[in-house]
C-alpha cells in the first residue's frame, strides 16, 4: 500500500496546485517561466501515474476484501462509466453544450468514473485510490468553480452537432475500453 499511497501522493499532488497553492503556481510560473512549469509538471505527474499503478496492482494482490457488493453495483458502475467518457470527450470538442453548461466537465468526468468504481469495487487499495481521486475531483471542481466566478469567466454556447459528436465518440471510447481494453490493461473485465 505505501507504493500505491506515494503514487497518489505524487500525481494527485502535483494536480492539487490549484487547489491549494494557486498563489505560489502562478508565482513559480512567473519566475521560471510557463514552458519548464509545464516540463517539470508533466515529469511528475508521468512518474506519479507509474508509481501508481505499480503501486495499485501490488496493493490489489496482498489487499484485504472490505466488503463484497452486490451484482447490481456493477450494472450502475457500467452506465456511469458511459457518463464519465462523454464528460472526458466533453472537455476536447469544441462548441458542446455540456461543456458550456457544466464548465469542467474533465473533472466531472473523473468525479463519475471514481465514484462508480467504489460502487463496484470492496477492495482496500480500489477505497484508496478511487477514494482518493473522487475527493482530489470534488476539491478541484469547487476550486475550478471559483476561479470561474473571480474571474468572470464566460463559456460559450454549444451546438447540437458538436454535442452529439460528443455523445458519439464518448459512447465508443466507453465500448472500446469497457470490451476490449479494460481486461488486457487493469486485469478486470468488467463485463466477464
Amino acid at each position: 500500500m505505501a507504493v500505491l499511497i506515494l503514487g497518489l501522493i505524487l500525481f494527485l499532488g502535483v494536480h492539487s496546485t490549484r487547489i491549494f497553492a494557486e498563489g505560489w503556481r502562478g508565482a513559480t510560473i512567473a519566475r521560471v517561466g510557463p514552458m519548464p512549469w509545464k516540463g517539470l509538471y508533466s515529469v511528475v505527474s508521468i512518474v506519479g501515474f507509474i508509481v501508481l499503478i505499480w503501486g495499485f496492482r501490488m496493493a490489489r494482490a496482498e489487499t484485504l476484501v472490505l466488503w463484497s457488493p452486490p451484482v447490481w453495483t456493477r450494472h450502475i458502475a457500467a452506465l456511469l462509466m458511459m457518463v464519465s467518457f462523454v464528460l472526458l470527450v466533453a472537455a476536447y470538442v469544441p462548441h458542446n453544450s455540456l461543456k458550456a453548461r457544466l464548465h469542467h466537465p474533465m473533472v466531472l468526468g473523473v468525479k463519475t468514473w471514481a465514484f462508480a468504481h467504489l460502487l463496484a469495487n470492496g477492495v482496500a487499495a480500489d477505497v484508496l485510490l478511487f477514494g482518493a481521486f473522487l475527493v482530489w475531483a470534488l476539491l478541484s471542481y469547487r476550486a475550478a468553480r471559483q476561479r470561474d466566478r473571480i474571474a468572470h469567466t464566460v463559456y460559450p454556447p454549444g451546438n447540437a452537432a458538436s454535442t452529439a459528436l460528443t455523445v458519439v465518440i464518448g459512447l465508443a471510447a466507453w465500448a472500446v475500453f469497457a470490451f476490449m481494453l479494460h481486461g488486457p490493461l487493469i486485469g478486470v473485465r468488467p463485463f466477464g
